[in-house]
């Protein structure tokens, strides 16, 4: 029988390089079951690098990755059962209705009443209003709130968000958010996301990785973090790094 381990996601130096830039640089990594983690910086800092490594989607040019105790990538096909993952990038079936592609998904996942998980979490997020309409006809708002259902319909161990919120309206947004630290509340799925809002960072978050050319610059609770780097809040700090990145490429 595998044991359940301590931590859901395990990263040891961990580098990435894309022709001539260096995405990744030597991450370390370990995120705890239940925890809630951001991870951000500007664009280009490596955060969706990181994330596509940790979920096996590409592999790491150097060091290990562990997802779910199962070391990437022999034991990817295993480990992912227990994840879920949404971005606004993954496409949807386009010809499918929301309802079926959300059944297709769930059928996935062999749980015994799968069309008992789509009505669960369609009336969850809210969202019964778009469950006849096509994939193809959702707005880019729309479609990401399918994805997010897409990604904790099976309850996971471990549900990993890249923006989640981004193209999202305000109140729906705020509903996203509190579905979210409900099953990291009630089911202690860990949570690992990655957002340009640091007022979402901290809201939903425990622990902020912030990272700065592919490395980390620092890593704890949101409000340490910020004194220890001399800004007032996480928002003024992620805008004083995003400006010092933008010079540097000038």
């Amino acid at each position: 029988m595998h044991g359940e381990p301590a931590h859901v996601v395990a990263a040891r130096g961990v580098r990435k390089r894309f022709g001539d830039v260096q995405a990744v640089d030597g991450i370390d990594l370990v995120v705890a079951g239940g925890e809630r983690v951001g991870i951000v910086g500007p664009n280009g800092a490596g955060k969706t690098t990181l994330l596509l490594m940790l979920l096996g989607a590409i592999d790491p040019d150097e060091g290990s990755v562990e997802l779910l105790g199962r070391r990437l990538p022999e034991g990817r096909s295993r480990a992912m059962e227990c994840v879920g993952f949404a971005a606004g990038y993954l496409p949807l079936p386009d010809r499918l209705k929301v309802h079926e592609a959300l059944r297709f998904f769930a059928d996935l996942h062999d749980h015994p009443d799968p069309g008992a998980d789509v009505d669960r979490v369609i009336e969850e997020l809210d969202i019964g209003y778009l469950r006849d309409k096509t994939c193809m006809s959702l707005s880019s708002g729309q479609a990401t709130l399918v994805g997010i259902a897409k990604a904790v319909m099976h309850r996971p161990r471990l549900v990993v968000l890249d923006e989640p919120t981004a193209s999202l309206d305000p109140d729906i947004a705020l509903r996203v958010r509190d579905a979210l630290a409900r099953l990291n509340d009630e089911h202690r799925t860990a949570l690992l996301m990655t957002s340009h809002d640091m007022r979402e960072v901290e809201a939903l978050t425990e622990r902020v990785v912030f990272l700065r050319d592919g490395r980390v610059l620092a890593d704890g609770v949101p409000a340490e973090v910020v004194a220890d780097a001399g800004h007032a809040t996480l928002e003024e700090m992620f805008l004083a790094e995003a400006i010092r990145m933008r010079g540097a490429r000038l």
